[in-house]
C-alpha cells in the first residue's frame, strides 16, 4: 500500500490506498486557527503535526494492515504562509496561513517595487498571504522570528520535517515565492527586486517532489504507527496533488477544483506570465520541465457553505431545492445573480451580493443563484487560461463540489466544455501517494502511476448554453465594482 497525507489549512487527511489507487482507509483531524489579533490567520505547529500523526495513527488501523504493507509516504499541503523553523528544526512561532491577510502594505509595496518585473522574473506578484509579503512583515514588525529562523518551510515540509527529520521542500511549492520562471531554481535576483537578499539563508535545500527524503525516525514511528524506515518523498503543493490525483497531468490539461477556493488550472510546456493567473511549477514530464497556470480566487463553494448557514439545511438538500424546479439547476431569465465574493474576488469587487432578487423568489432560488454564480466565476477563470492555453480533453473535476452530478453537470453548461468527475474521493491524498509509488519504483513514471490508479465514473457534456447568462453576471460584477 501507499500513505498519502493531504494538509489543508483546517483538515489534514492521511489515505491508504492499494496500488491500484483504491482508497482502503481515510482518517482525517480538524486543526485550530487563532486569530490573536484582526487579518490574522495563525496556526501552532506541533498541534497540526499531532492531528497528522493521529491521522496516519487512525487510518493504519482502520485498514488493520502490519504497516510493513506501507511501501511509502508521499504528503501535499496548502501553499503560501509561513513556517519558520530554527536549525534544531523547532518553530520559532506559529505558523502563517494563506488566508492571513497581515501583509496587505508590504505586500502591496512590494508590488510598487518590483512592478512588472516581478511576474517575468517569477510569473506572479507579491500578494498578503505569500511568503515574499510575510517576509516583508516580519523584518518590519517581528525581526526576532527571523534571527531566530533558520529555514522557511511550506506546511508538507513541517510535517515531513517531522516523519523524517530532514529540511526540504519541492519545486511546486519553492514556485510560490523565490524561484525563477524558467531555470525552476532559487534565485537570489528575485530576493534581490524584494530587497530581501538577506534572507536567502533561509531557502531550504530543493528536492524533486518524488525524492525519497528519508525514512520514518523512531520517533515518528511511535506517533503515527509507520515502521521504522519507511521512505517518504518529499511531496508537493496540494493543487499539484489534486491535479494528479484525477490524472489531469498531460500539457494542456484542465483540471478543477470545486471546493472552498475557486481553482482551475491548465499544464504548460512553456511558462506564460499574466497577472490573471500564478505560473508555477509542475511535474517534469520524462525529464523536461512543465509549469502548472494556476487562475483561482477565494469564491467557490464557501459560499454554498454561508448560505447554508444563514438559510438552514445541509448541501445536498441546498442543491435538492435549487434543483427541484426542473429537476436541474436550469437557470430562468429572471432568476437572480449572485456574485460569489465573501472572502474575495478574481477582479475588483464591491464584494458578494445578490442582484435582481424579487419578492416571488424563494429560499430555492437563492441556493441556485449562488451554484451558479460559483460556477460563472469559474468560467471567467478558464476563460483567461482558454485565452492562451489549447485546452486539450474534458476539464477534469475534484474538490467537495464534484460529488454533486448537478453542480457538476451546470459547471459545465457554464464552460461550454466536458467535466469529467473521476473515482478519487481523495484526490490530494492519492496524488500524494502516488508521488510515493514513483519514488520507490511501483510506477515507472507519473503516466504510468495515473493508467494504474485513475477511473473517470462519471462525464457531463454540456447541454444549455448560458452564454447570455455569463455576459450579465460580468457586466453586474463590473457595474458594482465601483462601489468598492
Amino acid at each position: 500500500m501507499l500513505l498519502g497525507i493531504d494538509a489543508g489549512q483546517t483538515v489534514i487527511k492521511a489515505a491508504l490506498f492499494d496500488l491500484t489507487g483504491t482508497e482502503i482507509a481515510v482518517a482525517q483531524g480538524a486543526t485550530a486557527i487563532s486569530s490573536p489579533h484582526p487579518h490574522w490567520q495563525e496556526r501552532d505547529m506541533d498541534a497540526a503535526w499531532d492531528v497528522a500523526a493521529d491521522a496516519v495513527h487512525r487510518a493504519l488501523q482502520a485498514a488493520d494492515v502490519d504497516p510493513t504493507a506501507v511501501l511509502a509516504v508521499g504528503l501535499a499541503g496548502h501553499n503560501d504562509g509561513a513556517h519558520l523553523v530554527d536549525a534544531a528544526g523547532r518553530p520559532v512561532r506559529p505558523a502563517i496561513l494563506a488566508t492571513d491577510s497581515r501583509a496587505v502594505a508590504e505586500a502591496a509595496a512590494l508590488r510598487t517595487l518590483a512592478g512588472d518585473e516581478a511576474l517575468t522574473l517569477t510569473g506572479q506578484v507579491p500578494w498578503p498571504w505569500n511568503p515574499a509579503g510575510l517576509l516583508a512583515w516580519l523584518r518590519d514588525h517581528e525581526p526576532a522570528s527571523l534571527d531566530a529562523a533558520d529555514a522557511l518551510l511550506y506546511c508538507k515540509d513541517w510535517l515531513r520535517l517531522r516523519l523524517v527529520g530532514e529540511v526540504a521542500t519541492d519545486p511546486t511549492d519553492g514556485s510560490a515565492f523565490a524561484t525563477d520562471l524558467w531555470t525552476q531554481e532559487w534565485s537570489t535576483a528575485v530576493l534581490e527586486l524584494y530587497g530581501l537578499d538577506e534572507y536567502a539563508r533561509l531557502l531550504p535545500p530543493m528536492r524533486a517532489s518524488s525524492a525519497v527524503v528519508g525514512g520514518v525516525t523512531a520517533e515518528a514511528s511511535a506517533r503515527t504507527g509507520l515502521r521504522v524506515g519507511t521512505p517518504v518523498v518529499t511531496g508537493c503543493h496540494d493543487v499539484d496533488a489534486n491535479a494528479l490525483g484525477i490524472g489531469a497531468i498531460g500539457t494542456g490539461a484542465l483540471s478543477l477544483v470545486l471546493g472552498t477556493f475557486s481553482i482551475n488550472q491548465v499544464v504548460g510546456n512553456a511558462p506564460v506570465a499574466d497577472p490573471r493567473w500564478q505560473a508555477r511549477t509542475f511535474f517534469p514530464d520524462r525529464g523536461s520541465p512543465r509549469w502548472l497556470h494556476m487562475s483561482t480566487s477565494p469564491s467557490g463553494a464557501s459560499n454554498l457553505e454561508w448560505a447554508v448557514r444563514q438559510f438552514s439545511g445541509t448541501y445536498q438538500e441546498a442543491i435538492a431545492a435549487a434543483s427541484a424546479r426542473d429537476d436541474a439547476l436550469v437557470p430562468h431569465a429572471d432568476d437572480p445573480f449572485y456574485l460569489p465574493f465573501l472572502y474575495g474576488a478574481p477582479v475588483p469587487s464591491s464584494g458578494a451580493g445578490l442582484v435582481g432578487l424579487r419578492g416571488w423568489h424563494t429560499r430555492a432560488d437563492v441556493f441556485r443563484a449562488v451554484l451558479e454564480g460559483v460556477v460563472l466565476n469559474h468560467r471567467w477563470h478558464v476563460s483567461a487560461l482558454g485565452s492562451s492555453f489549447p485546452l486539450v480533453g474534458a476539464a477534469r473535476l475534484c474538490g467537495g463540489g464534484a460529488r454533486s452530478p448537478e453542480w457538476s453537470q451546470l459547471l459545465s453548461d457554464a464552460l461550454a466544455l466536458p467535466v469529467e468527475v473521476t473515482d478519487a474521493t481523495e484526490a490530494g491524498a492519492r496524488g500524494a501517494a502516488m508521488l510515493a509509488g514513483v519514488g520507490v519504483g511501483v510506477y515507472a513514471d507519473l503516466s504510468e502511476a495515473v493508467d494504474a490508479c485513475v477511473r473517470v465514473v462519471r462525464r457531463h457534456e454540456p447541454g444549455r448554453n448560458l452564454d447570455e447568462r455569463y455576459e450579465r453576471y460580468v457586466a453586474v460584477a463590473e457595474a458594482l465594482a465601483v462601489f468598492q
